[in-house]
């Protein structure tokens, strides 16, 4: 894998190199958070379905095993670059971005693998820590316990990197698949985080504000990072296929593990999955009235700058007002009083304006990311 490439042609060769030479490190840092996306939806069924359960089961170890391969794919680009720099070779800032000097210069590390790294050592230490705690307290109850909320913090800090290692690739086909596929992964990890909102006592459900707005402002960053006409779609379309593919691997693992160890599947259980049924169902028609306005914004010359607050706002609103609904077709709940659901949408409603500020100016950021090529000059 190497990461340099004669320095007066970085420019021009940016996007054959980033083909030849980016992929591998992205798609470690990938595979291991997608490993860890499958674990905490199978540990999340888990405590659902069968019980509370110890460190060292199954959901854990793949969760836990995730982090680790993508810290050292991190790791390992972050050595190899500062061999290269050493060696007074230029590094490719196509592979995760331009170097920046850690430890006074010890180390070189390209920002989308330092990013990664260092998700991947706080894991470790929120690992630590959750491992007191069972030590304190046995068995593991509760999704939003302190430890856990940090761990889930590191993890969705893990695919930022991710997000960030494609983004540096945007020339390439692999790159822009990536970035589809990392933020899918987002929207899916910041609806679980959200729980930590769920003892919030409040005239409005702040962990449906919580899952609207984190997810709509992915969206819109993927709006602004691709910059044409479907980006909302696709990253809809992504979010959605992983949200299928959960449907079904995570009570097949749930009940399979649990069959395996002995241990009996709760009597009550209403066998839908638990973390794919946050995931909002309304995302792929939110998407298709966003690109409708864009549309529209685009040949009126609008400015971005007021059209992705108006239609942050609109669609986050849209995405909590029909979290209810939804529950209510999975779980056969009762939808709530409309004086419960109109303070949260006027919440999310303003909350949303500003993720689709936040949103674009992220998506602009992660552009920032990639090299500057001769089709781009």
């Amino acid at each position: 894998m190497d990461l340099t490439a004669p320095g007066t042609r970085v420019a021009v060769n940016a996007r054959a190199r980033a083909g030849t030479r980016g992929w591998p490190p992205a798609a470690a840092v990938l595979l291991g958070a997608l490993m860890s996306m499958f674990g905490l939806s199978w540990d999340v069924q888990w405590h659902s379905d069968v019980g509370p359960d110890t460190f060292f089961t199954l959901p854990h170890l793949l969760l836990y095993t995730g982090s680790a391969v993508a810290g050292v794919a991190a790791l390992v680009v972050v050595l190899r670059t500062t061999a290269a720099q050493r060696a007074g070779r230029s590094v490719d800032p196509a592979v995760g971005g331009h170097a920046i000097g850690v430890f006074g210069r010890t180390f070189a590390a390209p920002v989308a693998y330092l990013v990664t790294g260092t998700a991947a050592a706080t894991f470790l230490l929120y690992g630590l820590w959750d491992q007191w705690w069972h030590s304190l307290y046995g068995f593991d109850a509760t999704i939003d316990s302190p430890p856990h909320i940090g761990l889930l913090l590191a993890i969705s800090t893990t695919i930022i990197g991710s997000l960030m290692a494609f983004a540096a690739a945007r020339a390439e086909r692999w790159g822009r698949i990536g970035v589809l596929v990392s933020l899918a992964l987002l929207v899916a990890f910041f609806t679980i985080t959200s729980l930590a909102f769920q003892d919030a006592d409040g005239a409005f459900d702040a962990v449906d504000t919580s899952i609207a707005f984190t997810t709509v402002l992915l969206l819109v960053v993927a709006v602004s990072y691709f910059r044409r006409p479907g980006a909302a779609l696709l990253a809809g379309g992504a979010v959605a296929a992983l949200q299928a593919v959960l449907w079904v691997f995570t009570p097949w693992a749930t009940y399979t593990y649990a069959d395996a160890v002995g241990l009996p599947v709760r009597d009550y259980v209403d066998r839908v999955p638990g973390l794919p049924s946050l995931i909002p169902m309304s995302l792929l028609g939110v998407a298709l009235l966003l690109e409708g306005a864009l549309r529209v914004a685009r040949a009126s010359g609008w400015s971005a700058r007021v059209v992705a607050p108006l239609c942050g706002a609109v669609a986050t609103a849209l995405v909590a007002a029909l979290a209810p609904l939804q529950r209510t077709l999975l779980f056969d709940a009762p939808l709530p009083e409309f004086g419960y659901v109109a303070p949260t949408a006027i919440v999310a409603l303003v909350l949303g304006a500003l993720a689709g500020l936040l949103g674009w100016r992220f998506g602009l950021t992660l552009r920032a990311i990639a090299p500057t090529t001769a089709e781009e000059a």
